[in-house]
Order: structure tokens, then C-alpha cells, then sequence
């Protein structure tokens, strides 16, 4: 690669680095990477037709674009599933139940790992099967950063039809909201004997670098297992488990 193309990718990736503070004009963009700047229209310009950037039509500014949060995205995906599995050990063998990471996927949660125990009574086994939002611990945690339009959205149910659950578990879309107003300021969902009798489950959200949540770890086990003196020791374990993995996908950990 020649010089004047090494200074060219330089120059782009200057560009984004620039753009990822918010959108910007051209000579915005020039001043902020000292550049001149009708090498760096020419530069936004390749980018924008390549899908890595958008220019806002009537301000003229551009911004990160479909094709760079695409990649971002996916990179992101694959740094979750790399860094938690040390995270999911630490936390099973702080809390000596099993432990596992959780995603959004459309109206429900799936469990993508986990990490068990010796123990021969254990919760079900969910990992690629999907269960509710509503009444699960980590289905509420991934609730977490969404507005309460989007809860609403993604809790739809026929016409008078109860949400999914036990009788403890919020079964309406204001009851889910008025639970998520309490649990988001404690940072994390309890969800006792609500998906299903004599389980107890407690959830903690997992965050990117842009305070996303984009997971959530959670412990699960029989009531008998998790009596109410014993919950507060496994919340901040998960918390604590939760945090730490947000500090991994940052590069903080």
C-alpha cells in the first residue's frame, strides 16, 4: 500500500473517530481533525456512499452511519460471548448456583450461556430457548434501559389476555412498568416464584460502551436454596458479576 493510500485510510479513520462525538459539517470535521478540508469532504463523502456515514439533508451535518454501527455491533456480540464466560464462573463460584447470560431476542429473553454447578437439583436448563419478559428476572433486566413505549410494544398480548406467569408476577403491562420503576433504581430484578413455583431468580443488567443494555446476568435456584436472608449476598454478587463484565466490553476490566 502506497503512502498517499496509508494516509487516505489514516485520514478516514480520523474522520469517524471525530464523528463518534456527534454529528458534524465538514469544516467541523476538518477542524477537528486538522485536516484540510477538501480532503476531508472528499473523505465523508467515500464514507457516506459506503453506508459509514449519513448526511442529514437539511443540516448538512453527518453522523455515524447503518454500515459502522452494523460492524460495531457485531464485534460487540462477539467481545459479550468471549468475555463472560470467566465472569459466569466467578459468579457460580461466589453464589454456588448457576448462572446465565441473557439477550433480547424480539418479545422474549433467551439464554445464550451458562455456567453450572455440581449440585443435582438445579433450575431448567434454558440455553437457546426463549421464556417470557414479564416474569423472569432477566427478561425485567433487559427492560431496563428501553422506554416505556418500547415495554409496551414488545409486551403485547391478545385482547385481554393475561400476561404469561404465576400469580406473584406482574401479568399487565402497567404492572410490569410499575415493577421496572422499582427495580430500575435498585439496579436489578427479583423475580420470586413468578415464571414458575419454587424458583427464585435475581438479574442484573449488562452494559456497552455507550450505556446500553445489551445483557443480563442472572442467578437462578430453588426457593429452599434462596431464602430471603440469603438474597442480598446473591444481589450483589450479581451486580457486582454484572458491573464487571460491563467494565470488560468497555476494556475497563
Amino acid at each position: 500500500m502506497t503512502s498517499e493510500n496509508l494516509s487516505s485510510v489514516h485520514r478516514a479513520l480520523d474522520v469517524l473517530r471525530a464523528l463518534g462525538q456527534g454529528p458534524m459539517g465538514v469544516q467541523e470535521v476538518a477542524t477537528a481533525v486538522r485536516r484540510e478540508k477538501t480532503q476531508v469532504s472528499r473523505t465523508l463523502k467515500v464514507l457516506a456512499q459506503e453506508g459509514f456515514l449519513e448526511r442529514d439533508p437539511r443540516s448538512l451535518r453527518y453522523r455515524i452511519g447503518w454500515q459502522l454501527l452494523a460492524l460495531a455491533s457485531s464485534a460487540g456480540e462477539d467481545r459479550l460471548h468471549r468475555e463472560a464466560p470467566p465472569v459466569l464462573r466467578e459468579l457460580v463460584h461466589q453464589v454456588g448456583e448457576p448462572a446465565y447470560l441473557t439477550v433480547l431476542s424480539g418479545h422474549s429473553v433467551v439464554t445464550v450461556l451458562t455456567e453450572r454447578t455440581s449440585r443435582t437439583l438445579q433450575a431448567h436448563e434454558w440455553v437457546g430457548r426463549s421464556s417470557p419478559l414479564n416474569c423472569t428476572s432477566a427478561g425485567r433486566a433487559l427492560l431496563f434501559g428501553l422506554t416505556e413505549e418500547q415495554v409496551g410494544a414488545l409486551l403485547v398480548t391478545s385482547p385481554g389476555s393475561p400476561l404469561p406467569g404465576t400469580d406473584a408476577a406482574p401479568r399487565d403491562v402497567p404492572a410490569v412498568l410499575d415493577r421496572l420503576r422499582t427495580e430500575r433504581v435498585r439496579g436489578y430484578a427479583l423475580a420470586a416464584e413468578e415464571m414458575e413455583p419454587g424458583l427464585i431468580a435475581v438479574a442484573a443488567p449488562v452494559h456497552d460502551h455507550r450505556g446500553h443494555v445489551v445483557a443480563a446476568l442472572n442467578v437462578s435456584a430453588p426457593v429452599f436454596r434462596m431464602p430471603p436472608d440469603a438474597v442480598p449476598q446473591v444481589v450483589d454478587a450479581v451486580v457486582g458479576a454484572a458491573n464487571g463484565l460491563s467494565a470488560r466490553l468497555n476494556g475497563a476490566g
